[in-house]
């Protein structure tokens, strides 16, 4: 059966996408801890991010570093954290959230519930720091 994650890949649920290639997908969370936090995937269904091979545990950061220095500088912040929690999707995936604090990666704090609008202008700001990159 398809993880909600495979389904946002090919569509057949809407995101927020702010990235893609051959192997991997960016997008919002639609429920985040903090404005800008965004969600990488393989495409590869894979259920725990250690079943990963090495290469793609190596190719998933460097997928993921531009985007983390485009949120850091879309949204005030000390750094863009990174996560792997593992228990939400049964398929792996890496958070990048803009974070003050270690605590702002407490992912038993209550999520944000964004508008339609905060969404689309959290995607944008990442856009376009990344296309000034």
């Amino acid at each position: 059966m398809s993880s909600i994650f495979t389904k946002i890949i090919k569509g057949e649920i809407p995101s927020y996408k702010i990235a893609e290639n051959e192997h991997f997908y960016a997008f919002l969370d639609v429920f985040p801890l903090v404005h800008g936090h965004t969600l990488v995937v393989p495409k590869k269904e894979t259920d725990y991010i250690f079943d990963l091979s090495s290469s793609e545990l190596e190719e998933i950061l460097i997928f993921s570093s531009p985007l983390a220095k485009a949120i850091e500088k879309a949204f005030p912040c000390k750094r863009c954290g990174v996560a792997v929690i593992g228990l939400e999707v049964p398929h792996a995936h890496v958070h990048l959230v803009p974070i003050q604090s270690a605590d702002d990666l407490n992912f038993t704090r209550p999520k944000l519930k964004p508008t339609q609008e905060e969404l689309q202008s959290a995607q944008r700001a990442i856009l376009d720091q990344l296309n000034q990159q």
